[in-house]
């Protein structure tokens, strides 16, 4: 295999999960007399540019569906997070109806919806045929493909070069990253501003944040990358965020090399806490494995433990880092016995591999159950706050990561 930035021979591995199916292929109750392919999870770190990343072992274009079943728009803090973004753009770089915004990855219409309600021309960019339909249901224009530099100069063609461009959550989907940062080149205008949001690779490691690593996330990110490969196509880094989303994100502000936008002491304060950290030395990456390893036993001796004592278990939560932690952990039904989630695209639906069924959160009132295990950890203060009545019969909240923890 060889680094998809730099083309380096990668030969130090970072992380091995083992094999698991996809995170995000749930099974209808009719698939599961048919066979599940499982894929290597298995990241490597590149020791030329500390790119961490996993191979394509499955396409893209069969990960990001017609029918996938992520929508963005279910988990209130994120639309809260995506309206914050829209008020502080429209404010910082003056945006109007003489403006253009443009989303990649735009799912369904969660950010674009606050855009539109100002006024503001934009347009989503999603793949993925189902959520697309529930942004245009919205109103929000919305264009079914890929992108990279060939759909970039299509739109520049069309009218669309941009103002403001939103990618969250999205650089570490692609597999050709060089294609899909020299789109950015393209579609902006002479001063437009591109602001990309991902999950911190240094704090991945920092809190042992293994659940996120899946096959959809084809790059594990840190700025010290990603400067090098804005600047590789013509773009520069001049203004740096540190989020608490996703558990501890950057939301990296960039423009072309020869704009107006001046660097900001924001990059190099992130940049001093990488070097500080060692990102920049392959001894980083090392002693991964040892961590994961340890919630594995944690949270196996919990259910265990649980399930012989006569409990039940739930959980709260269909996301991918669920997946991730039980096809990891060996986790089947039986042990966590149901997954509860608010999306009615999921509900009815089983996790790929483990075959637990997803439920409406109804359930849990009717169960009664004296665990829930919250999968998307990220999200425990909402989740929390959305069950609080489960403790009227006693039941406790547990999260596996960054270690086992029992409330």
């Amino acid at each position: 295999m060889q680094c998809r930035f730099c083309s380096t021979a990668l030969s130090h591995v970072f992380a091995d999960l083992d094999y698991a199916p996809p995170s995000n292929a749930y099974l209808r109750p009719d698939m599961l007399n048919a066979p599940e392919v499982y894929y290597p999870l298995k990241i490597w770190t590149c020791p030329s540019c500390f790119l961490t990343q996993i191979d394509e072992f499955r396409s893209h274009n069969e990960i990001f569906s017609a029918d996938y079943a992520y929508f963005s728009s279910f988990s209130s803090s994120w639309v809260a997070h995506a309206k914050a973004f829209v008020e502080g753009m429209v404010k910082e770089y003056n945006l109007n109806k003489d403006s253009k915004v443009v989303e990649i990855a735009s799912n369904d219409g969660y950010l674009l919806q606050f855009v539109k309600e100002r006024g503001i021309p934009c347009l989503g960019i999603e793949p993925t045929h189902n959520t697309a339909e529930a942004a245009r249901i919205k109103g929000i224009e919305t264009r079914e493909v890929f992108f990279g530099a060939a759909t970039a100069r299509g739109l520049v063609k069309e009218g669309w070069q941009a103002d403001l461009t939103a990618a969250n959550n999205v650089l570490a989907h692609v597999p050709d990253i060089n294609d899909f940062i020299a789109g950015f080149k393209i579609l902006l205008k002479k001063d437009g501003v591109a602001s990309f949001e991902f999950p911190h690779l240094l704090q991945l490691v920092m809190n042992n944040q293994f659940d996120t690593i899946y096959h959809e996330h084809f790059s594990y990110l840190s700025l010290l990358t990603v400067e090098k490969m804005m600047q590789k196509q013509g773009l520069k880094v001049f203004h740096i965020e540190e989020l608490p989303t996703h558990g501890g994100s950057l939301r990296v502000f960039v423009t072309h090399a020869e704009a107006r936008h001046v660097r900001r002491s924001t990059v190099e304060s992130v940049l001093q806490k990488e070097h500080a950290a060692g990102m920049d030395k392959l001894a980083f990456y090392t002693g991964f494995q040892a961590k994961i390893e340890r919630v594995r036993l944690d949270f196996l001796e919990f259910l265990i433990k649980a399930k012989t004592s006569g409990k039940k278990v739930a959980a709260y939560g269909a996301a991918a880092k669920g997946n991730t932690l039980m096809n990891y952990c060996g986790v089947k039904r039986g042990l966590i016995d149901f997954v509860c989630d608010l999306s009615p695209h999921k509900q009815g639906l089983m996790m790929p591999g483990s075959h637990v069924p997803i439920l409406a959160p109804a359930e849990i009132d009717h169960q009664k159950p004296d665990f829930i295990v919250i999968f998307p950890w990220n999200l425990k203060a909402e989740v929390v706050k959305q069950l609080a009545h489960v403790r009227d019969w006693d039941c406790k909240f547990v999260v596996a990561i960054p270690r086992l923890e029992i409330f």
